[in-house]
């Protein structure tokens, strides 16, 4: 890491099954951030709502909504990433897009679908954790039910590459009845990674008549609040320091007594 990094986090109301709705709005949100951020992050289906129905209008990597985020990186000048329905020959996806403003998609495909609301009988599970390098910076990004599985979400150590990341972040669909799991875990993650932590959130009520409070946010490497958005609709853009971050890691070594696994 050489620079700080600037990221976005944008916490929108999204609209029930309205996927041209969606990127409309969400586009008047990140369209200010042109020239004034690195990363922009969006909520976990943030086309559609966390819905099973919206697996039927599932696109490809063809679609509209892949092509749009492609267009927005390019005119923001910026990296984007949040989560969308999308069919493959293994089945449908939550697939989370991370995409650059050159064009280039990487994806991860959400591991552990929410079983409490029958994702898990819809939708096809991911495997592999992905790791991004963006402006020096390795990330690591994930998908709402995945923040309650802190071994997926280990942060390793190699003694020739260093950490396996420098932040990790969330985009979610989590309803406020368990806000307080959210916030929780948010702040475990950072703290055990020795890591910035994010979490992205909608706000609103979708179609199935859920709350969501919000509550998004940054974490930084001592679970301490950078930022947090409350319940209301906006836009916020924090700074995360590499300097700051390395130098708690060199004071504070508990990777270097960390347990030794591989996860299968």
């Amino acid at each position: 890491m050489q620079r700080a990094l600037r990221v976005s986090l944008v916490q929108g109301a999204t609209r029930w099954h309205d996927p041209v709705g969606n990127r409309e709005y969400y586009g008047s949100l990140i369209a200010p951030l042109a020239g004034h951020t690195d990363l922009v992050v969006l909520p976990e289906t943030f086309t559609s709502g966390f819905s099973n129905e919206a697996i039927h209008n599932a696109e490809t990597m063809d679609g509209p909504s892949v092509a749009w985020l492609r267009e927005k990186a390019k005119e923001l000048d910026a990296a984007i990433t949040g989560s969308v329905q999308l069919r493959a020959s293994e089945g449908v996806f939550n697939r989370l897009l991370f995409v650059t403003p050159d064009g280039e998609v990487r994806h991860y495909d959400k591991r552990h679908l929410f079983r409490y609301a029958d994702e898990h009988k819809r939708y096809a599970s991911g495997r592999d954790k992905l790791i991004v390098e963006w402006k020096g910076w390795r990330i690591c990004p994930l998908v709402c039910y995945d923040l309650r599985f802190p071994v997926f979400s280990r942060n390793g150590h190699d003694p020739q590459r260093g950490f396996d990341y420098d932040l990790v972040l969330f985009v979610a669909n989590w309803p406020a009845a368990r806000a307080h799991a959210w916030r929780t875990l948010l702040r475990a993650r950072a703290i055990e990674n020795l890591s910035y932590c994010l979490g992205v959130n909608r706000v609103g009520t979708d179609g199935n008549q859920l709350p969501y409070s919000g509550d998004s946010g940054v974490l930084d490497y001592l679970g301490q609040a950078m930022v947090d958005l409350g319940a209301q609709e906006q836009t916020v853009t924090v700074t995360l320091d590499p300097a700051a971050l390395a130098a708690f890691r060199e004071k504070f070594p508990a990777w270097m007594d960390a347990d030794a696994f591989e996860l299968k």
